[in-house]
C-alpha cells in the first residue's frame, strides 16, 4: 500500500475495565502504523462516580501529558478529526468489560445440541447463565414461568431446530418466553437473541417484537445436526452487550458515539485478534486475560476461534462467591509462604469488596498469586473442552499443543520479577511443548480488535513492531520416567558461537540464558521416549529469539503435580523461583 494513503491517519483507543480505564494512541510513524503512547487511570464505573465518562477522560488526559497533544477540547469532548495545530485525532476506538455479570437465559431443544450451542455463544462474554429450558425440562410450563420470573436475566438467548427443521417445539418454547417478557414490568424486560431456525423469524417477531426492548436475529448457531456456526450470533451478542451497558452504566452512550456506535466487548475484540493470530500459526495461540471482571481464554487455531469469558473467574467483586464452590485449600496449594488460611480467606473477601487494592507486603503479594493460579487454572480447565478440534493434543487430559500464549491482565502483567510471572504461567496454564510467552502490559490486544473494524492495516502494523514484551519461552517436558530421571539434553547454540547446555531431569525446572534482542538455535535431544510435541523421543532444532528470561525447560510433568506436604511444597516454590530468579 502506497504511504500516501496512510499518512497522518492516527487513532486513539480506550478500554473500560472494571479497576483500570486504558488508552492508547497509534500513528503513523515512516509510513507503518505505530503504538505511541499509553495512559491510565482508574474506571469510574462504581460508586462513588458511576460514569466511566470520568475515568475515559482522565485515561486521555494522561496521553495528552506525555505527548504534549490535545485530544480533548476545553469542555473535555474528544477532538475528531485530527485539526491543522495538531489536536485531536482521526478515529477513536473502545472496548469495556466494567459492569455487572449480564445475567442470561438460554432456551433451546435438545440439550445436547442447541442448547450446548446457547451456552458456548453466551459464554463468549461477559455473562451468567441463571436459567435453561429445554425439551428435557420436567417442569410444568408455570413453574419454567415462574423459574424466568425468579432469574430476571438480562438477555434471553433462544436456539433450537435446524433451518427448515422443528417448528412446533420451538414454538413452544417461545409462548414460555413471551409470556414471561408480559408478566415483567417493561423496564425490566430482558433483551433478546433468537439464532435457531430461520424459517421462524417472522413468527418470532410477531410475538417478540412489542415484549421486549431488543430484539435481534442472527443465523441459526445449528443450521443441521452436525454444524454449528457461532461467529455470526457472537458478533451480533457483542453489539447486545454494548446496548445492555447502557442502561446499567452511565457514559457508555457517550463512548459508543465517540466509537461510531462500534463500542465492543474487551473479550470479544481480543478473541478476534487471537483468531487472526491464530489463521497465521501452525501451531495455534492461546490468549489468556485475568482482570477483576472476568477470566477470559481465547484459542486460535487455523482460523477457528474458542472464546469463553468466564465472570465468576475474575478477581473482584465474584472472589467471595467462588468460595461456595471451590475449596480454600485449592489456594492455599499455591503458597510459596507460611500464612494461615484464615488470612488467606480474608484477603479474598477483601479483595471482592476492594477489587482495587494493591497487595501491600510480601504476603499479600503471594496470596494474590496463588488465588490468580487457581482462577486461571479453573478457566483454562472449563475452556479446554470446547477449544476447537484442529489443536493438536498429546492427551485429552492435557492442554493442546499451542506455540504462542499471549497474557494479560495486571496480575499477570504487572509482576514483581519476569520469573515469578512466567512461573505463575507455567503453573496455572501448564503448557505442552515448545511455546513462546508474550505479555500484552498495555492491554493493546482488544483495543486493536477494535480497530480493525476502523483499519485492518492498523492492527497488523502493530503486531509486527514488537509492541508486546517477550517474556521467553517455555520448553514442557511430558514423560513417564522416574522422579529423578534425566528427560531432555538441551543446547543453546548462540549467534557468537558460544553454546549452553542442560541435561534435566524429571521433576525439575531449568533456565538457559538468552537476552532481548539476540537470537540462537536451540537443540532439544529427549530421554526415555519424553515428549516435546514432536513425539515420544523425537529430537528437534529450533530458531528462538531472547526473551527477559530466555529459554525455560519445565520437566515437573503434566499434569503438574505438587506434594501433598505444604513445607515440602513451599520449598521447591522457593526454589524454582530462584531458578527463574524471581
Amino acid at each position: 500500500m502506497p504511504i500516501s494513503l496512510i499518512e497522518g491517519n492516527s487513532l486513539l483507543a480506550v478500554d473500560v475495565g472494571a479497576t483500570t480505564t486504558r488508552a492508547a494512541l497509534f500513528d503513523v510513524v515512516e509510513g507503518v502504523y505505530r503504538f505511541i503512547a499509553a495512559g491510565q487511570a482508574p474506571s469510574t464505573a462504581e460508586a462513588p462516580f458511576k460514569d466511566i465518562g470520568l475515568g475515559v477522560r482522565e485515561a486521555i488526559e494522561s496521553i495528552q501529558t506525555v505527548t504534549g497533544r490535545n485530544f480533548l477540547d476545553n469542555d473535555r469532548r474528544l477532538i475528531v478529526p485530527s485539526q491543522p495545530d495538531g489536536s485531536g485525532v482521526d478515529s477513536f476506538a473502545a472496548t469495556i468489560s466494567a459492569g455487572p455479570a449480564i445475567r442470561t437465559a438460554i432456551v433451546g431443544l435438545l440439550s445436547d445440541v442447541s442448547l450446548e450451542s446457547a451456552r458456548r455463544l453466551a459464554e463468549t462474554t461477559y455473562s451468567r447463565i441463571v436459567e435453561r429450558l429445554g425439551l428435557t425440562d420436567r417442569r410444568r410450563a408455570e413453574e419454567q414461568i415462574d423459574a424466568l420470573l425468579r432469574a430476571r436475566p438480562d438477555l434471553v438467548v433462544l436456539t433450537g431446530g435446524t433451518d427448515g427443521g422443528a417448528s412446533r417445539s420451538i414454538q413452544k418454547m417461545l409462548d414460555t418466553v413471551g409470556l414471561t417478557c408480559y408478566l415483567m414490568p417493561p423496564e425490566k424486560r430482558p433483551a433478546v437473541l433468537f439464532a435457531g431456525n430461520s424459517g421462524l423469524t417472522e413468527d418470532v417477531k410477531t410475538l417478540m417484537a412489542d415484549l421486549t426492548p431488543a430484539l435481534h436475529f442472527s443465523p441459526n448457531v445449528r443450521p443441521s445436526l452436525e454444524t454449528e456456526d457461532l461467529d455470526p450470533a457472537m458478533n451480533e451478542l457483542a453489539h447486545m452487550i454494548a446496548a445492555i451497558r447502557k442502561g446499567q452504566i452511565r457514559g457508555v452512550e457517550e463512548l459508543e458515539s465517540w466509537a461510531n456506535g462500534n463500542l465492543l466487548p474487551t473479550s470479544y475484540a481480543a478473541g478476534r485478534m487471537i483468531r487472526f493470530l491464530g489463521s497465521g500459526s501452525t501451531g495455534g495461540v492461546l490468549g489468556v486475560d485475568l482482570g477483576a471482571s472476568a477470566a477470559s481464554i481465547a484459542a486460535g487455531v487455523n482460523g477457528d476461534l474458542c472464546l469463553r469469558t468466564y465472570p465468576q473467574f475474575g478477581l473482584g467483586e465474584n472472589l467471595a462467591a467462588l468460595l461456595q464452590s471451590v475449596e480454600l485449600d485449592d489456594f492455599m496449594r499455591w503458597l510459596s509462604l507460611d500464612i494461615h488460611q484464615n488470612v488467606v480467606r480474608d484477603t479474598l473477601f477483601q479483595k471482592s469488596v476492594h477489587p482495587s487494592i494493591l497487595p501491600a507486603t510480601p504476603e499479600d503479594r503471594v496470596i494474590m498469586q496463588a488465588i490468580a493460579r487457581q482462577a486461571l487454572f479453573m478457566a483454562l480447565r472449563a475452556a479446554r473442552r470446547d477449544f476447537p478440534s484442529t489443536a493438536r493434543s498429546l492427551r485429552p487430559e492435557l492442554l493442546p499443543y499451542f506455540e504462542l500464549i499471549l497474557a494479560s491482565g495486571a496480575v499477570l502483567t504487572e509482576g514483581p520479577t519476569p520469573g515469578q510471572t512466567m512461573l505463575l504461567l507455567l503453573d496455572a496454564v501448564q503448557p505442552v511443548g515448545v511455546t513462546r510467552f508474550l505479555l500484552d502490559r498495555n492491554n493493546l490486544l482488544p483495543m486493536l480488535g477494535a480497530a480493525a473494524e476502523q483499519n485492518n492495516l492498523l492492527p497488523v502494523h502493530v503486531m509486527e513492531s514488537g509492541a508486546f514484551h517477550n517474556l521467553g519461552w517455555a520448553v514442557s517436558v511430558v514423560s513417564n520416567a522416574p522422579y529423578g530421571t534425566p528427560v531432555l539434553q538441551a543446547r543453546l547454540h548462540y549467534a557468537d558461537k558460544n553454546e549452553a547446555r542442560v541435561e534435566v531431569k524429571h521433576g525439575s525446572l531449568e533456565a538457559l540464558p538468552l537476552p532481548l534482542g539476540q537470537t540462537a538455535r536451540l537443540s532439544l535431544q529427549p530421554l526415555h521416549r519424553a515428549d516435546i510435541g514432536f513425539g515420544p523421543g523425537r529430537a528437534q532444532t529450533i530458531p528462538v529469539e531472547g526473551g527477559a528470561l530466555g529459554v525455560v525447560i519445565d520437566a515437573r510433568g503434566r499434569p503438574l503435580s505438587l506434594p501433598s506436604d505444604a513445607v515440602r511444597r513451599r520449598e521447591l516454590f522457593k526454589k524454582w523461583l530462584w531458578t527463574l530468579g524471581g
